[in-house]
Parts: structure tokens; C-alpha cells; sequence
């Protein structure tokens, strides 16, 4: 089950997510974004860590996708982060990342599943309510 309530439903009847994109690069949030609003997912982005948090805590969102490598507060220090307030605890975190090798390792620490980058942006939205156990 996930962390929040859905606040809606869809035109076509499926549940409208929220999810946040925490991820240093411009360019994947801005894809990412595209490619899951149109999968009626809303989105929130933050570019680092410490934002991603503050968001997490302040937003509520239903699932995290999560940089793996990112400056300063890493995807592993974000997760551990996430984890450690009562606010974010119980939301799912889904990992992004090129070194898929070190991404599953991650799984272990409460990850709920892992995207590889770089992703397809078709067939992003479908992925993610698949690690998620979401209707498509």
C-alpha cells in the first residue's frame, strides 16, 4: 500500500499519484516530469538531497524516485535521511541510477525497487506503478 491517500481520480479511472523526483540533473527531472504527467502521475522535483527531504516531509507524496549519484547528499545519505524521520519513513523509495549494481545493494535498506538509467520515457509511468504494485 502506499504512504498518502490519492486526492483524486483519473478521468480513466486510475488513481492519481504524486510523486517526488529527487535528482541533481536538469534534464532527467525534466523528462522524468514529461514522461509521468503524462502517465497521470503528478509530480514534484527537487535537485538535491537536502531538498528532496524537505519536500518529502512537507509534500507527503505517494513515492520517491531517487538519484543514486548525486553532490553533496548522495542518493544512499537521501534514503537514510528519508528513513530516519517519521514523516518519510513510510514512503517508497525508488532508486534511479547507471551503476544498477549499486543501486540493488540499496534494496536491503528499504528501497522499493530500482529504475536503471538511462530509462525509457514511454514507458516510464508503467514501470514505476509496477514496482509500486499500482494499477496501470
Amino acid at each position: 500500500m502506499l504512504h498518502g491517500g490519492h486526492p483524486y481520480i483519473s478521468a480513466r479511472g486510475r488513481a492519481v499519484l504524486k510523486v517526488l523526483i529527487i535528482d541533481d540533473e536538469f534534464d532527467i527531472r525534466e523528462i522524468a516530469t514529461l514522461s509521468l504527467t503524462r502517465g497521470e502521475i503528478q509530480v514534484i522535483t527537487a535537485s538535491s538531497g537536502s531538498e528532496g527531504v524537505r519536500l518529502a516531509r512537507e509534500q507527503q507524496p505517494d513515492a520517491i524516485l531517487l538519484d543514486l549519484m548525486m553532490p553533496a547528499m548522495d542518493g544512499r545519505a537521501t534514503l537514510r535521511a528519508l528513513q530516519g524521520e517519521t514523516a518519510t519513513a513510510g514512503i517508497p523509495v525508488v532508486l534511479m541510477s547507471a551503476a544498477s549494481d549499486d543501486a540493488l545493494d540499496l534494496k536491503p535498506l528499504g528501497a522499493a525497487g530500482v529504475i536503471p538509467k538511462p530509462f525509457d520515457s514511454i514507458t516510464l509511468p508503467a514501470r514505476l506503478r509496477s514496482v509500486l504494485g499500482t494499477p496501470h
